[in-house]
């Protein structure tokens, strides 16, 4: 993979978490672990699946054993393998099977963002959809003990899916799009 190409990911997966995830307020949490530098992501150059499931495995590790005032969470990036989203989806049976594998099932948990994200019974431009869609296909690997901090610390966090739906409604695909211009050249 190109330096060139790898920092473009890097930039595009960070001004996304800055914008959108921190800046729209979708994940609450977000800031408090950005600001104190503790969100690793990792740009994988995993061409296939297998590829990027061994790295996976070896990021589900390092998580799991480094001090969570260094790395709270991880993002895990992968722009060179699973862009149809419909094959992202069938990875993350494996990528939950990894995490019981290694027994870390109610330590760490992961969470699924891609350009194509869609859920089920909705239309593809339905903004909804836009509370999980990243600029390349993301895992987030995140500690259960973070989140249980975090659920302390935010009452109600049960709403937090319908308040971000309510918040991108009310920006709508423009004002998404007024975020996120497509990219010339």
């Amino acid at each position: 993979m190109e330096d060139t190409f790898r920092q473009q990911v890097l930039d595009d997966t960070l001004d996304w978490l800055d914008k959108a995830v921190i800046g729209l307020n979708l994940c609450p949490f977000a800031k408090s672990v950005r600001v104190k530098g503790q969100v690793r992501t990792v740009v994988s150059e995993a061409t296939a699946p297998e590829a990027l499931h061994e790295q996976l495995v070896a990021e589900l590790r390092h998580l799991a054993e480094v001090d969570p005032e260094v790395t709270d969470t991880t993002l895990l990036v992968h722009p060179l393998v699973l862009q149809d989203f419909l094959d992202f989806n069938d990875f993350l049976g494996e990528a939950d099977a990894a995490l019981e594998a290694l027994d870390l099932d109610g330590t760490l948990q992961i969470a699924s963002f891609h350009p194509q994200f869609q859920f089920a019974g909705t239309d593809i431009d339905d903004v909804s959809n836009f509370t999980n869609r990243s600029p390349y296909p993301t895992l987030h690997l995140i500690r259960e003990s973070s989140i249980d901090r975090a659920v302390e610390a935010f009452p109600e966090a049960e709403a937090i899916y319908e308040r971000n739906i309510e918040t991108l409604e009310r920006l709508g695909l423009d004002g998404w799009r007024q975020l996120f211009p497509p990219k010339q050249g």
